[in-house]
């Protein structure tokens, strides 16, 4: 995990953020390739600073966000999200992470992840929160 420079105008940011499917279209696709390289190289500085606030989204939102989105492109973001925190600067989310919301997104679907999305998740996050959210 890396540290990060304090941007006082990001906290602001995130309580009215839309979520562009564009950029979700990408994110989708990098979390859909095997395996995931280096995140931090492919995303571009400016969608670096524009899109975190994206890490801080209300759970609701993620939960509204996959209603559009299929059971594999959920699975995509929830491991683009996962590597996304741990890889570039200022993502870190914390209880807030956008895959608490898609995991439980896709628990409402009856369409729980599978041990091994689980597993992987637990692999390659530090966040202590993640897939569940706060208890």
């Amino acid at each position: 995990m890396s540290v990060g420079a304090w941007d006082p105008t990001q906290s602001d940011n995130s309580a009215a953020f839309d979520i562009d499917p564009a950029i979700l279209e990408k994110f989708i696709a990098l979390g859909s390739a095997e395996p995931i390289n280096n995140l931090n190289t492919q995303i571009s500085a400016e969608d670096k600073a524009q899109q975190a606030p994206l890490m801080r989204q209300p759970k609701d939102t993620w939960i509204a966000t996959a209603e559009s989105l299929t059971n594999d492109q959920i699975v995509h973001l929830v491991r683009f999200f996962t590597l996304a925190e741990m890889q570039i600067s200022g993502w870190e989310a914390g209880a807030e992470s956008p895959v608490i919301g898609l995991v439980k997104a896709l628990r409402l679907r009856k369409a729980p992840p599978s041990k091994e999305l689980l597993m992987w998740i637990k692999e390659h996050s530090d966040n202590r929160f993640l897939p569940n959210g706060a208890l």
